[in-house]
């Protein structure tokens, strides 16, 4: 699990459905330079991945909880201490940000680390850093083969959705979580910095993936 280390900041965010915009203090933390792939997926929980295709792919048609749940055994493989404690109907799940082990990026990391230190909708152009509606063919592609971020962060849009920790809004929503990123069935205004979507935490679909974190 290759990680680059993302420096201090802070960040705006927006909800355009509220129409309001916050500012987000990031910590130092680790962040995967790839979405977690088919190969990375099998090798850890040791089952069939849900899904078909290369190694080399990002893992598609997992849930948030999914997610989790991956985040923690990867961890425990690792020697770390688990982030996520889930009660014991699956519902309610929390995060030791103190921990050592692996979890999703928040929101505000995701977005921070996608932008990079750059301003605009995306950090370079679409054709060059993303795989989405208009290159890919229809289809998901290996990971790392469009030109990376400014860190050194690859498939931050297009590819694959990615979960985030995040809940939605729950008083409108309930549990529903945050993705980001836009992938390869998007058009090219959904594959933005700033693009959000959301999900039940059970939800799956061909195009969603996830990718790691670590605090520091």
């Amino acid at each position: 699990m290759e990680m680059a280390e993302i420096p201090a900041g802070e960040v705006e965010l927006r909800d355009d459905r509220r129409k309001i915009k916050w500012t987000a203090e990031i910590r130092p933390f680790l962040l995967a330079r790839y979405p977690v792939t088919v190969g990375q997926y099998d090798a850890i929980t040791e089952q069939f991945p849900p899904t078909s295709g290369a190694n080399l792919r990002p893992i598609v048609n997992v849930s948030w909880h999914e997610a989790i749940s991956f985040c923690n055994l990867l961890s425990q493989k690792k020697g770390l201490k688990p982030c996520y404690s889930v009660s014991s109907d699956g519902e309610q799940v929390s995060c030791d940000w103190e921990s050592n082990g692996y979890r999703l990026p928040t929101e505000a990391e995701w977005q921070y680390a996608c932008k990079a230190g750059t301003t605009g909708y995306t950090y370079g152009e679409i054709n060059k850093i993303a795989w989405f509606a208009g290159n890919s063919g229809g289809n998901v592609h290996e990971v790392g083969t469009r030109e990376p971020n400014p860190w050194g962060l690859y498939d931050m849009l297009g590819n694959v959705w990615e979960w985030c920790w995040d809940v939605y809004d729950e008083k409108v929503y309930g549990t529903y979580r945050i993705f980001r990123g836009g992938s390869w069935a998007e058009e090219e205004r959904g594959c933005g910095a700033t693009c959000r979507r959301r999900s039940h935490p059970t939800f799956c679909i061909d195009d969603l993936g996830f990718r790691l974190a670590k605090s520091l």
